[in-house]
């Protein structure tokens, strides 16, 4: 049977109506017509852990939302494509959106902070290396820009060894290469790459993010992972970001209080075995979503650990103006 537009708009129409009563089951076209499609960009990071396990689950699905998922091997390739509407929403390293707060950008907002990572990040030295001392005259890699780094200049900065180490910039994921090598002695490096190195025969972790200068008083690791959504889209779909930030934190939940249980799927994306991927999950503090109100309360004191954050990438040059970092802040959705 052939159908007008008209015909077929009326058609749907009805058929959606009758659907929303209870009166029937929508068939799969007009179901897919109606979920939202979300673009997000991600990668291997735990950061990105909610959202795939959410994917995975049908938890999304179920909830009208359709998560198309984008690998990016940086936050600043991640940031780059928010601001070209390529991604929707995103799980990203605060020090990238900094970088483009600083620059002025609007084109983004910080909606929720996914959770607190200080024990899978950190600076491993080969044998012989046994404090920050031990580094004077040593080659230590690290990827530029990225919360490592400033975990790195931090670490040498407090230890007064600023101008005596050898700090080269690696791709995260040709740090293990280089330290197998011998291209470096030391290096600076987050999940999964830090599990790597830590398996490698003589590595010792010289410090990770809870000896950063910031967290102890604010909780704020070098680069805390914050979810943003590009602002365009989500005055369009203000309901579709409630939703998927509902079904975001059942998935943080499920990360906190079922490790073991979300491991398995969560495999298919970093490549871990299963005792590694449990123990990279238990290594983060998984937030809920009664949690983001406080965290996202400014003045406050999460807030002003970003702040002060900021202020200190402006100080190491990474940066270069402290942007107001609560005028970027968006708890309207939660």
């Amino acid at each position: 049977m052939n159908l007008s537009r008209r015909q077929f708009l009326h058609t749907s129409a009805a058929l959606s109506a009758a659907a929303a009563a209870g009166g029937l089951t929508l068939p799969g076209s007009v179901r897919a017509a109606q979920a939202t499609t979300v673009q997000y960009g991600g990668s291997a990071w735990l950061g990105h852990y909610p959202a795939y396990l959410a994917m995975k689950s049908g938890a999304l699905g179920a909830a009208g939302i359709e998560q198309s998922w984008q690998s990016f091997g940086t936050s600043s390739a991640r940031m780059s494509a928010v601001l070209s509407g390529r991604i929707d929403i995103a799980c990203t390293g605060i020090v990238s959106a900094l970088a483009l707060m600083a620059r002025g950008s609007k084109h983004f907002s910080i909606v929720a902070v996914p959770e607190s990572f200080g024990k899978v990040e950190g600076l491993f030295a080969r044998d012989g290396v046994n404090s920050l001392q031990d580094l004077k005259g040593k080659k230590l890699g690290v990827t530029f820009a990225s919360s490592a780094h400033l975990l790195v200049l931090d670490l040498l900065g407090s230890a007064g060894l600023s101008n005596d180490v050898t700090v080269l910039n690696v791709p995260a994921p040709e740090i293990p290469g280089a330290i197998q090598s011998g291209q470096i002695d030391a290096a600076a490096a987050w999940t999964p790459q830090f599990n790597r190195i830590r398996a490698m025969t003589g590595m010792k972790l010289l410090a990770d993010d809870t000896q950063f200068s910031l967290y102890r008083k604010y909780n704020v690791t070098p680069g805390p992972d914050v979810l943003i959504v590009r602002n365009a889209w989500a005055e369009k779909n203000g309901d579709a970001v409630r939703k998927y930030l509902k079904v975001y934190f059942d998935a943080c939940q499920t990360l906190r209080d079922k490790p073991d249980e979300a491991a398995r799927p969560l495999i298919g994306l970093t490549g871990m075995s299963v005792p590694d991927q449990i123990e990279t999950i238990r290594g983060a503090e998984w937030y809920s979503l009664a949690q983001q109100t406080p965290l996202l309360k400014s003045p406050g004191s999460y807030v002003d650990g970003l702040q002060r954050l900021a202020d200190m990438l402006v100080t190491y040059k990474q940066i270069d103006k402290a942007p107001a970092v609560r005028q970027w802040i968006n708890a309207s959705y939660l």
